[in-house]
């Protein structure tokens, strides 16, 4: 929750597993030159996909001292590489089918696709995150002061293990070196046990799990700027406060114990916002509104005033409701955990500075985005073209599943075209069943009501044509679209 408003929401109930930062020995199965890239059995339903840029040769990766983001401080959003570097080998040159590779899942199976893994390790701590595989330091920029970014960065060269790496997480800051030490140290000995679990194991096979979820967030969101964690269940206040007190002693008052009545959802207000992110239209207070398309390719979000007239020019009527409409994208991204490429249909402004400005105000609100992103200039159409990155599959598929009606289309034929298909069904049957005198007609009530109603003289006209009677017969549990046309 941020001033009020629910802003993230992640989810799981336990039968759904997130496996993203689970190492595991796994099998190639098939290797694609011409993708570049390789399927690995780690024992899910579906195989992984491994990228050739995903694969770290020993050779690859001598990077050392960088500035990073500190989204790359999380093991998604530092391992995966849609592309390989400069000079990497070929796909076929590095794996071959049959062969067990050490792997971590960098994204969840989303959809169909099955999970994106890489073979660059990454284990997260609450100060650092180790890299084992890749020789790399790198400092957060949100760590401003020169001489704390230099005593980090001293300190860390001279404790890493040769040839493996760190990232330097933002809450290093201030910190005693003790903490990054005993984190270092925790980090270095989880990867030796990971080596050793290897040896004892043939693919596919997990080796190494991530933490539960909310462990994962209290490590990696639980920070001073958080007012207060609210925890529902005894077990895992407990669990809780044990780890907060070891790792981060400062925070552990903060932690508190839920012991109202009612669902802690209802009391927060959490249970309304849920319920709001499934609409596909989203109000402004000004009167406009966000209409949210979820596509296979991409999500595309349309601004519309609506109700919004403003108080002057027309220009600046749109520039206002296209500064709150960004504001609220923002929101509704990262609230809905919406990835992939993402187009903003905004609402046309003649003025180039005005789109200026709005594109730096969507910039603005988007850099409190942990997800990492990227957007491009508003162009002269109005269209805003963005990515995010998708880890874990967005708020609505995780709660909710296609229509079984309509098969997630979102539309099925009218009643009205449903008939014209009986009626040239019809007279294939005519064709096919010559010595036939009656055609029966199994629908759906709504299409026999109009059958019988408004399309009646149609009805009777082919029975004219054809010398043929037809009886409708309805049917409750057909579905609107399903008919069965036979004859007697």
């Amino acid at each position: 929750m941020d001033d009020g408003r629910l802003a993230e929401i992640h989810i799981d109930r336990g039968s759904s597993e997130s496996y993203v930062g689970n190492v595991y020995i796994g099998r190639v199965v098939r290797v694609l030159p011409g993708m570049q890239a390789a399927f690995v059995d780690i024992g899910l339903d579906r195989a992984a996909f491994l990228y050739a840029g995903d694969i770290y040769p020993a050779f690859a990766e001598k990077d050392d001292d960088v500035d990073v983001d500190d989204d790359d401080a999380t093991i998604a959003e530092s391992a995966p590489r849609s592309k390989p570097r400069n000079g990497h080998p070929p796909i076929q040159d590095l794996v071959k089918e049959g062969q067990e590779i050490l792997v971590q899942v960098a994204k969840d199976p989303i959809s169909t696709k099955g999970a994106r893994v890489t073979t660059h390790i990454t284990l997260p701590g609450r100060y650092m995150v180790f890299m084992p595989t890749v020789n790399h330091l790198g400092i957060s920029r949100r760590i401003a002061k020169d001489r704390e970014r230099r005593k980090l960065r001293d300190f860390v060269k001279k404790h890493r293990p040769k040839g493996a790496g760190f990232i330097v997480r933002t809450v290093c800051a201030g910190k005693p070196m003790e903490a990054l030490k005993q984190d270092m140290d925790y980090l270095i000995e989880t990867w030796e046990t990971i080596k050793e679990t290897k040896q004892n194991k043939k693919a596919p096979a997990c080796i190494h799990q991530e933490h539960d979820l909310v462990v994962r967030l209290v490590r990696d969101g639980f920070t001073e700027e958080v007012d207060r964690l609210v925890i529902d269940s005894k077990k895992k206040f407990d669990h809780v406060q044990s780890f907060v007190g070891r790792l981060m002693p400062d925070l552990k008052d903060r932690v508190q114990m839920y012991r109202g009545q009612d669902p802690v959802f209802d009391t927060f207000g959490v249970e309304v916002e849920i319920n709001k992110c499934l609409a596909q239209k989203v109000w402004l207070k000004s009167g406009g509104y966000l209409v949210i398309d979820q596509a296979e390719a991409l999500t595309a979000i349309d601004v519309n005033s609506g109700k919004f007239v403003g108080s002057s020019s027309l220009e600046d009527t749109t520039t206002q409701c296209n500064l709150e409409a960004v504001d609220e994208i923002a929101h509704q991204l990262r609230l809905r955990n919406i990835g992939g490429l993402i187009v903003l249909d905004l609402i046309d402004m003649e003025k180039a500075s005005n789109r200026d400005r709005v594109n730096k105000r969507l910039e603005a609100v988007i850099k409190k985005d942990r997800a990492r992103t990227n957007v491009l200039k508003i162009s002269e159409l109005g269209l805003v073209e963005m990515t995010r990155k998708r880890v874990q599959e967005d708020l609505v598929r995780s709660i909710s599943e296609a229509c079984h009606y309509c098969s997630g289309t979102g539309h099925t034929k009218s009643p009205h075209t449903v008939v014209y298909d009986i009626l040239r069904e019809i007279k294939r049957e005519t064709t096919r069943a010559k010595t036939k005198e009656t055609i029966f007609v199994n629908v759906n009530p709504s299409v026999a009501d109009l059958m019988y109603g408004e399309e009646l003289e149609s009805v009777e006209s082919l029975e004219a044509e054809i010398k043929k009677s037809v009886v409708v017969r309805a049917l409750g549990h057909y579905h609107l679209e399903r008919y069965e046309v036979y004859s007697r």
